[in-house]
């Protein structure tokens, strides 16, 4: 069964005042009380700034072009057809949390807690401002349970292949996807690629360029020579529906696979944002959004409205667990009414 809600009208000025006040690089709250949106994340940079200096840059960079590399068509559909049979075990909502506690998720610049504490900071943070929306609370609990994938229980899958963010599969690779990084570096003219942009004159033997490194990753991906997948529309048409488009295998596919099958009385923009969150190059840089239908338009208010407590409620604070388990608990006897479900 699926349930729809309303779009409450604070949504609008929510997303209206956080894009004002984080312009200014000031504090945002995004609700005129309650949560409070911070400057840097807990390691002291810019969120989701991938080229700040820091210890776990390197590594987020190989994650990236694994990922871009691997992420085709066909290992989607693979990916799909194995673990959509959901067929690996049986467990509760609440002991998939606690079996996080052993997963760190490489691709995130701002986090490197255990991920059971990112998913109570995310949802307390939302239950601060939306105390009425008690579906949303359990989504910002629930949104990343798919990252379960990296344990050995189910197979230890290679972080590339389960986190991150995420992008279509079947159509060309947008510009905007992460990571797209500028190197600049004199080389000799017979030795440009067949498409750079001119930054400065050198001497006749050499020019400054900039080269794009993460097209580069993508030009290693098999989709991107394939001439079914790398056109603007590739596999879809226009207004198709989100729902009809393979996105790159990972935790967010995976979870929504796991509601949907197990018969969640979850709404629309519930399932939407599960899939979704990590789709930033369209709800952050408005790519894609040709593939979308108007179900699809309306869910996204909801996701940008989550995305922020998704970001930016990552902190070293702690919440304790014991105090608001029982809460959590009876959200998920509420939405996922089998005690058990299949994973």
């Amino acid at each position: 069964m699926t349930i729809s809600y309303e779009m409450p009208a604070l949504g609008y000025e929510v997303e209206k005042k956080m894009q004002t006040q984080n312009e200014k690089g000031s504090v945002a709250n995004l609700s005129g009380s309650g949560f409070l949106m911070p400057d840097t994340n807990s390691f002291g940079h810019n969120f989701r700034d991938y080229d700040a200096e820091s210890a776990r840059r390197e590594g987020v960079e190989n994650f990236y072009r694994a990922n871009h590399i691997n992420q085709t068509y066909d290992f989607v559909n693979k990916m799909r057809e194995a673990y959509g049979k959901l067929n690996r075990m049986e467990m509760s909502i609440w002991e998939c949390c606690e079996l996080l506690n052993d997963v760190v998720d490489e691709s995130d610049p701002d986090l490197d807690e255990p991920q059971i504490e990112h998913l109570l900071q995310t949802a307390e943070a939302i239950r601060k401002d939306y105390p009425d929306q008690d579906w949303l609370h359990l989504i910002g609990l629930i949104h990343d349970l798919g990252k379960v994938l990296l344990h050995p229980t189910f197979g230890g899958l290679p972080q590339w292949a389960v986190v991150g963010d995420t992008f279509p599969v079947g159509c060309a690779f947008d510009e905007s996807i992460v990571h797209h990084k500028v190197v600049y570096a004199n080389v000799k003219m017979h030795q440009l690629p067949t498409k750079v942009s001119l930054l400065i004159g050198c001497p006749v033997k050499y020019v400054t360029v900039f080269i794009s490194m993460d097209a580069q990753y993508f030009k290693e991906n098999l989709d991107d020579s394939n001439p079914l997948y790398n056109t603007k529309y590739g596999a879809y048409s226009e207004g198709c529906g989100l729902n009809n488009v393979m996105m790159s295998w990972g935790h967010d596919d995976y979870m929504y696979l796991v509601a949907k099958e197990n018969n969640a009385n979850l709404p629309s923009a519930a399932l939407f944002i599960i899939r979704y969150h990590s789709f930033y190059s369209l709800h952050r840089s408005g790519a894609y959004r040709h593939l979308m239908n108007d179900e699809d338009v309306e869910n996204l208010k909801w996701l940008r409205i989550f995305n922020k407590y998704d970001l930016y409620s990552k902190s070293k604070v702690r919440i304790d667990i014991e105090i608001v388990k029982p809460y959590y608990l009876s959200l998920i006897d509420k939405y996922f009414p089998a005690k058990k479900i299949k994973w």
